[in-house]
């Protein structure tokens, strides 16, 4: 029997990453939650193989412990992980996207080896050294394949317009549903911006249902209809289940059609509900609460930007640095 390489096991305990990846992406797509808790094993992790790989280093010499720990090591956690905090710090991607990024540096300081028969993976190795930066500018090149395989499904669908390489049309009846942001506005293929999660929370605080809005916009325009005890918003998870029905604080009959021409200071209540809840709904503004809520009392169809969760290139990243490298210097080399 071939004796095991200690040298080896850490690359091996690595590889764990990836399932773990790849779960964490396909549930921040479905429900754009990730508990803090899944990031935790794996930086322990990533901590003992840190020091394990020091250890090794260090026992090999100098020449291997400055070129192949410490100068990638340092690049991993002296620029990929201020950068992941600054991106997180300044709204660039989530909370989730940022831990997940920390875990990649603690993780993957160096550059793993694994052999498959006479094939060394990963092929193409980087000049760089730091793994957790191959993984990220491998997934930056992911993020921004994403546009354009936006833009082609809307060109072959016969959609073009200047919305064509940020988002895609769905009907009005999927926008409980579905994450991302507003991107149509009244009359108009842009604008918008209102955060969906932040219509959810709104649709709950008011207890009521997008259909029923839609059939009585004229009257809850009015913030006369408010409730006098508001519901929980939530955080606005489609997790969370659809929203309630509770009516409107106004019990007398409802006129057809309305007097749209009617100015009120608070137009559906949107200061109202700001000033109300906890926190600011993902930065939502009154006046991008209202344009969203005319947008979807007046159209079918609605312009929504996916808005893909870093998570998403992240994984896609680690798995294509894991099997061929550094898309953008490795071939280079």
């Amino acid at each position: 029997m071939t004796p095991i390489d200690v040298a080896t096991v850490p690359d091996l305990f690595r590889l764990l990453a990836v399932p773990v990846f790849g779960w964490a992406a396909v549930r921040d797509v479905r429900t754009r939650r990730v508990s803090s808790s899944l990031w935790i094993p794996l930086a322990l992790l990533g901590g003992v193989l840190l020091l394990w790989d020091a250890l090794v280093a260090r026992a090999a010499g100098p020449a291997v412990w400055q070129s192949e720990f410490l100068v990638p090591a340092a690049i991993s956690l002296g620029f990929v992980v201020p950068f992941a905090y600054l991106c997180w710090w300044f709204g660039a991607f989530g909370g989730a996207d940022g831990k997940a990024l920390l875990v990649l540096a603690l993780l993957f300081p160096t550059t793993p080896q694994y052999v498959l028969g006479s094939w060394t993976i990963p092929v193409a190795a980087s000049p760089i050294g730091a793994f957790s930066f191959v993984i990220l500018t491998n997934a930056v090149v992911v993020a921004l394949a994403i546009p354009l395989a936006l833009a082609v499904r809307n060109v072959a669908a016969g959609r073009l317009t200047r919305l064509a390489f940020v988002g895609r049309p769905v009907p009005w009846e999927r926008v409980p549903t579905t994450h991302g942001k507003l991107l149509s506005a009244p009359g108009d293929d842009g604008g918008g911006g209102l955060d969906l999660d932040a219509l959810r929370m709104y649709l709950r605080w008011r207890g009521l249902t997008l259909a029923r809005l839609r059939e009585q916009p004229d009257r809850f325009r009015d913030p006369a209809t408010l409730p006098d005890e508001p519901n929980p918003p939530t955080d606005g998870a489609v997790a969370d289940g659809p929203v309630g029905d509770a009516g409107s604080a106004l019990e007398e009959p409802v006129r057809d059609g309305g007097d749209r021409s009617r100015e009120y200071d608070d137009p559906w209540g949107a200061e109202a509900f700001l000033e109300d809840i906890e926190g600011t709904a993902y930065g939502t503004s009154p006046a991008e609460l209202r344009g969203g809520l005319e947008t979807l009392a007046t159209r079918d169809r609605i312009w929504i930007s996916p808005g893909m969760p870093f998570l998403v290139p992240l994984f896609l990243g680690l798995v294509v640095a894991l099997t061929y490298g550094d898309v953008l210097l490795g071939p280079l080399l």
